[in-house]
């Protein structure tokens, strides 16, 4: 298999020399770029396997770079991880909320930042669970395939965004969402979802689940969960 190739996007010279050495040196394929513009230009040339973006950036900023490449059916899967001097819980939020997939703050340590990047590169690549297998988790059932859902023997009716978002939280139990991400995983056709409304749309399928409604956990300051086992 060839070299993970991965974007840094970072204003600081010294930043960008130190983060191209430890990647180097890590063996990943590294290109490195100053602006948000340059950023964009180069993910949308050559897609790489992930992008270590600043949020401080001349120009555009990183914010509007990860919303952007969220945007587009060719960059939309990109993992993208922000690298911050800003750690205040609205910003790291902020970006979560737009699709990052983790954050760094400044000042880091190469190595904490390394095991990160090998994380996230890890869940990108782990094979994708099985869209229309039935899934079993307790008194309740999800069967994609009838688009049904049952809660004991009793039939649960759900909306199409609602059995959406159902299905695609039990997909990855344990694993946490935000609603951003929840939004791009339950849009397909006639799936009108927002941000915003996926809290109401959580808070009526809890209703509706009964019981089984306390599956779907909320994480504070950064979206939902299915309950692991």
């Amino acid at each position: 298999m060839g070299k993970s190739r991965i974007l840094v996007v970072d204003d600081e010279k010294a930043i960008l020399e130190l983060l191209d050495y430890n990647l180097a040196r890590d063996g990943y394929d590294v290109t490195c770029v100053a602006t948000g513009e340059a950023a964009l230009d180069a993910v949308r040339s050559e897609a790489p396997d992930l992008v270590l973006l600043d949020l401080m950036l001349p120009g555009i900023d990183g914010l509007e770079v990860c919303r952007q490449l969220r945007g587009e059916a060719g960059t939309g899967r990109i993992p993208i991880v922000m690298l911050t001097a800003k750690g205040e819980e609205a910003d790291i939020v902020a970006g979560l909320e737009l699709g990052a997939d983790d954050y760094i703050t400044k000042p880091f340590s190469p190595r904490v930042l390394l095991a990160r990047i090998k994380a996230v590169l890890r869940r990108r690549a782990s094979a994708a669970p099985d869209d229309t297998a039935s899934l079993h988790m307790g008194d309740l059932t999800i069967d994609p395939g009838r688009h049904q859902v049952t809660v004991g023997k009793k039939s649960v009716s759900l909306t199409y965004t609602e059995f959406r978002i159902l299905h695609f939280l039990a997909r990855r139990p344990g694993w946490v969402f935000t609603r951003y991400q929840i939004v791009d995983g339950a849009r397909g056709e006639d799936a009108a979802v927002t941000d915003r409304s996926v809290d109401v749309h959580v808070v009526s399928l809890r209703r509706k689940l009964g019981p089984c409604g306390k599956l779907i956990e909320t994480v504070r300051g950064v979206g939902y969960r299915f309950k692991d086992s």
